[in-house]
């Protein structure tokens, strides 16, 4: 197990499968950065160090439920509204599935996804997400004849501890554009078809 942190914590383990969400720059409205701010600094506060992995998850349980109640609020450009956009995305993480990462089951929201992603070896999470973020990151601002970043640079992950925890990520991540009341065609949800042969579905 390897561990590293940044704003937020990150554990890796060969072979591992993670839950992975990543959203845009602008998709939390200045409040909530306001109470993320808020939070790490109490964490930095209280948690002086050592930190143990159970202080890390604690932290990053508070950070994950706060950024997703509001991410669900489609706060932001929402560039993957678009179904034009959101298609990009999906077919850039379906595009890795099985070369660099399986991923075998994806959510594609207004101004943020959702992944299951298992690495291959000899590739990591962050590498295989920087690639697809830069190249989705291209075609959107080709779209919109605009230049820089879309994207927020750290994303939440998770190591899947076993099945039920995987039935948990599936089941929300096929529930979110119903719990943000979107339509339809308002966002993506995918599950690739070996998965669905051996019994997995959202519902």
């Amino acid at each position: 197990m390897r561990f590293y942190s940044r704003h937020l914590p990150h554990w890796r383990q060969d072979g591992a499968t993670y839950s992975v969400t990543f959203r845009l720059n602008d998709a939390l409205p200045p409040h909530v950065l306001h109470e993320l701010r808020t939070l790490k600094e109490q964490f930095d506060r209280t948690h002086p160090g050592p930190r143990t992995d159970k202080d890390w998850e604690e932290y990053a349980r508070k950070v994950t439920q706060l950024s997703e109640d509001s991410l669900d609020t489609g706060y932001g450009a929402c560039h993957f509204s678009e179904p034009h956009n959101a298609k990009i995305l999906a077919d850039a993480l379906r595009f890795f599935h099985n070369t660099q990462c399986e991923v075998p089951c994806l959510t594609v929201m207004p101004n943020h996804a959702h992944a299951v992603m298992k690495p291959l070896p000899s590739f990591e999470l962050e590498d295989v997400l920087q690639g697809i973020k830069a190249y989705v990151a291209r075609q959107v601002n080709l779209r919109r004849n605009a230049l820089g970043s879309i994207w927020e640079q750290e994303s939440y992950d998770r190591i899947i501890r076993d099945t039920k925890h995987l039935e948990n990520v599936v089941r929300y991540f096929g529930r979110n554009g119903t719990k943000a009341n979107l339509p339809p065609e308002k966002f993506i949800r995918w599950i690739s078809p070996e998965w669905q042969a051996a019994g997995w579905d959202f519902d």
